[in-house]
């Protein structure tokens, strides 16, 4: 900017309504797509609108009641099921006047408290929260100063919707598929939870209590074998190097997501063993790469791209009807075999 030039001024409504020829009421009238404004008078203030370049300011909507924003947070950028949620989220909120904005929390309960404390304060219209690590009781407080959609937590919620994959019967899918091929040493590597109250709610837990319920069901309780990492590609290898320590090893592992079973092909890549001719391996989410050709993996899907797309439908929902009773989506996944499972006898 030249020194001594102002800053330029930022378009108002007055002005749109100026060049419209109209008065600002129907200007608000036609930017809240509001009842008695005629398609005439949607023309004008729309072409007064794009000449003008004219911004609504999100401060002034939120005084008014709605700012047209949804808050999305989500534990880690780097999961890749994570992306197939928010592709949903995108898909579902095009066409409409909504935006979402993202955040990260790390799997930490306080700093995820500040960043929900955050979105409530800047009078975000709703929040979608993946994968929470929060307490019910924290949760239930969001919801009840903004419309909120928890994804990925399992359990009776009183104050916000909910959208969650069966993960109890996904994991039985994996090891029923498995079990099938003839194996009996099959493996586990969990997400490690350490607070009991959340064992209940979580979705690792509710996969390794699938596993467990699984394996006994086939006779294979004796041969039930977890490792507890972290649901990250280095807890996969960490969890695979402690699994192939094991004497005899497991001759399967079912990760319990996919990006898990990346780590623990860096694991067997390193220790010299291929998939599935000495390790049958299976994940689960069924993400973008679990179809690449050179990884081909056996996993489960639980669609993400619909839990996005149905946890905003149902935000959309509630932020327009705010005392309809909650609604708990649970949706069903299935199983992807492809090339990393094999036979027993195909394995050593």
């Amino acid at each position: 900017m030249p020194r001594g030039s102002a800053p330029a001024r930022r378009v108002t409504i007055v002005d749109v309504a100026r060049h419209a020829g109209v008065s600002t009421t129907a200007v608000s009238k036609v930017l809240r797509n509001a009842y008695g404004a005629s398609p005439d008078m949607r023309i004008k203030v729309r072409s007064a609108i794009e000449e003008l370049g004219y911004r609504p300011s999100a401060a002034a909507r939120g005084m008014r009641g709605q700012t047209y924003t949804i808050g999305v947070t989500l534990p880690d950028f780097r999961n890749p099921f994570f992306a197939d949620i928010l592709d949903g989220v995108t898909a579902a909120l095009d066409g409409t006047d909504y935006v979402q904005m993202l955040a990260r929390c790390c799997n930490d309960e306080v700093a995820e408290a500040r960043v929900h404390d955050a979105m409530i304060d800047r009078s975000m219209d709703g929040l979608i929260l993946i994968a929470p690590t929060g307490s019910r009781k924290h949760l239930e407080r969001i919801a009840r100063a903004v419309p909120t959609v928890v994804v990925g937590r399992h359990g009776e919620a009183t104050g916000y919707d909910t959208v969650a994959d069966d993960d109890f019967t996904g994991a039985e899918l994996v090891v029923e598929h498995l079990a099938a091929l003839g194996h009996q040493r099959i493996a586990h590597i969990e997400h490690l939870e350490t607070n009991p109250v959340r064992l209940r709610e979580m979705p690792n837990a509710i996969r390794s209590a699938g596993y467990r319920h699984a394996m006994q069901a086939h006779d294979l309780g004796t041969f039930i074998d977890i490792e507890s990492t972290s649901y990250s590609r280095e807890g996969g290898y960490l969890g695979a190097r402690r699994l192939l320590a094991r004497d005899p090893r497991p001759t399967a592992i079912f990760a319990g997501a996919d990006i898990v079973a990346m780590g623990v092909l860096d694991a067997l890549t390193e220790a010299g063993l291929s998939v599935p001719g000495d390790i049958s391996l299976a994940g689960y989410d069924n993400t973008m790469f679990a179809a690449f050709a050179p990884i081909s993996l056996t996993t489960v899907d639980q669609a993400g791209h619909h839990i996005g797309s149905e946890a905003t439908r149902l935000l959309l929902d509630r932020i327009a009807h705010r005392d309809r009773p909650t609604a708990q989506v649970k949706l069903s996944p299935a199983l992807v075999t492809r090339r990393t499972t094999a036979p027993i006898d195909a394995t050593v």
